[in-house]
């Protein structure tokens, strides 16, 4: 089966910091990944990468057939990154929700300005995606008026919404309090029994074990280690992510 994602010779830098080095790997379609690894190893930089909200320096990346090499330019190039992003969702650590629109208001914004959709088709597809996450009875409500756990559940709409191949999740725990987490792996294990390919960064190691296909573990911006949970977690070739996993360990799930 052919890849859906394509990451090929992906370096960056910020300045003379050189933060991801030759990085290269494929995910196949309705396959989740999961991207572990310390602080400032380059995990949430290459997500961002993917979907061009950071350019690349070097390399390329293909998603859904659309294939960006960095560093181009013109409208021709321009309009290349804007079907790429098409062809992704991304949900954020901090939610990023409009904070004058409500709930509703929030998950029907993209369809209808970045695809033109009738606003009447929108609203019925904004439901379905509240729906789908549990919460149509929000669909009026402010963020303001929202927990954690249901902003990041509207974000995930709000993604979703725009019907991507590929959903990419930077930490979209981190920002919640313990007891709101599970109702956000609640609704991403929905989308993995629906077949939705992944990237996830997280810190969340029992979503990983459980749900992800593939775990890639980072350190210094490079992919230093990548295989089936079982194989990484139980018995994990490189010591960096010995060393890793056992500090995890250590302090229980969350870093």
């Amino acid at each position: 089966m052919s890849a859906i994602v394509r990451v090929e010779g992906l370096n960056k830098y910020f300045g003379p910091l050189h933060v991801l080095k030759d990085i290269d790997f494929e995910v196949a379609p309705t396959e989740v990944i999961c991207i572990i690894g310390p602080s400032g190893s380059g995990k949430s930089t290459l997500l961002r990468c993917i979907n061009f909200l950071e350019q690349p320096d070097f390399g390329v990346i293909e998603v859904g057939g659309v294939r960006v090499e960095a560093h181009g330019r013109g409208r021709a190039y321009r309009h290349k990154i804007h079907e790429l992003r098409l062809k992704t969702g991304m949900v954020f650590q901090s939610f990023n929700l409009f904070p004058n629109m409500t709930a509703l208001g929030n998950v029907i914004e993209g369809p209808v300005t970045v695809k033109g959709m009738d606003k009447a088709e929108a609203l019925e597809l904004g439901m379905h995606y509240l729906e789908k996450v549990g919460l149509a009875d929000k669909q009026d409500e402010y963020p303001s008026r929202l927990s954690g756990g249901q902003q990041q559940r509207v974000a995930i709409a709000r993604a979703m919404a725009m019907e991507p191949e590929v959903m990419l999740f930077d930490e979209p725990t981190s920002a919640l309090d313990p007891e709101l987490i599970g109702e956000v792996l609640g609704v991403m294990q929905q989308l993995v029994e629906d077949g939705m390919t992944m990237l996830t960064v997280t810190h969340e190691m029992g979503f990983a074990r459980q749900f992800a296909n593939r775990i890639l573990f980072m350190d210094n911006g490079r992919i230093v280690e990548a295989g089936p949970p079982a194989q990484l977690f139980d018995n994990p070739k490189d010591e960096r992510t010995r060393d890793f996993l056992g500090a995890i360990t250590r302090l229980g799930s969350h870093e």
